[in-house]
């Protein structure tokens, strides 16, 4: 039996505020299986939420398509999402997946409200 080797850690999101949602750059998987994703929320308005989407992109075609959807988040939090062979799904923060060649996050917000949050990737062979 292999062992999880991680390969690189990339910020993926610097943690400063921002207002409005967002998609992040595309991001690229060099040849790794999977991924930890780390959303860090430091600050928070009160009464917005934002949520979390890890999103592949079809060569093809271009368009993204969901992998894994977070839940909505109103409060200081570390949200750990997890993409991978053969774990164990768990609503909004584990897929049993692979990691395409071409992903990005996008954080979604439900109003105005200024959030401070990063966004870090640890890939996973």
């Amino acid at each position: 039996m292999s062992s999880i080797q991680f390969n690189r850690t990339d910020l993926v999101l610097a943690n400063v505020a921002r207002t409005a949602s967002l998609d992040a750059p595309d991001q690229r998987n060099q040849l790794q299986r999977g991924m930890i994703l780390v959303f860090d929320i430091t600050a928070v308005p009160g009464g917005d939420t934002v949520l979390l989407t890890i999103e592949g992109k079809d060569p093809i075609s271009g368009e993204y398509y969901t992998i894994l959807a977070g839940a909505a988040e109103a409060g200081i939090t570390t949200l750990v999402m997890r993409v991978y062979p053969a774990l164990v799904a768990i609503a909004n923060l584990t897929v049993n997946d692979i990691l395409p060649d071409t992903w990005r996050p996008t954080v979604t917000h439900s109003g105005a409200g200024s959030f401070e949050y990063s966004v870090a990737a640890s890939y996973v062979r």
